[in-house]
């Protein structure tokens, strides 16, 4: 009997042994499906559409963003282009009083009225630097082309 009682203790005791594990197991895939559950069927198809709306709206707003840039520029060159006509109308308007093209004629082609006398003024500076150019005439091309290259290199004044 002592032997039987044994027997029976130990088998009992594995049988409370597994209950106990199966408790256990069958607690942690009760947590593991709570955890699961979060997303839920109608979770996941509301992912689906968001993110099948945001790639169907992501190519026509790049493009609206484009076209409004595009707008934007047209309309800038649009201004400029009235403004330059403008321009273009207010000189039309002076090129037709005499005494604005006698200005003219006088500071760009330097003409002169009967009876007046006409002085040129010549910058020391500036007639040096002719000289200078007038000498590049007189020697064969490919100094002129050496010198350009030397002159390169330096730095500038």
């Amino acid at each position: 009997m002592a032997g039987n009682r044994d027997r029976f203790s130990t088998s009992t005791r594995l049988r409370l042994l597994g209950e106990q594990t199966a408790a256990r197991v069958y607690r942690s895939q009760n947590r593991r499906q709570d955890r699961r559950s979060r997303l839920t069927g109608r979770a996941a198809f509301l992912a689906l559409v968001v993110c099948t709306l945001v790639v169907a709206l992501a190519y026509p707003m790049r493009e609206y963003v484009s076209q409004r840039n595009q707008i934007a520029e047209q309309e800038r060159l649009s201004q400029e282009a009235q403004r330059r006509v403008e321009e273009l109308r207010d000189e039309k308007a002076r090129l037709q009083d005499d005494a604005y093209i006698e200005r003219l004629a006088r500071e760009h082609l330097h003409y002169l009225r009967p009876g007046e006398t006409g002085f040129t003024v010549i910058d020391p500076e500036a007639a040096e630097e002719r000289r200078a150019e007038q000498g590049a005439a007189d020697r064969p091309w490919y100094s002129n082309v050496l010198d350009g290259v030397d002159e390169a290199d330096r730095p500038e004044r």
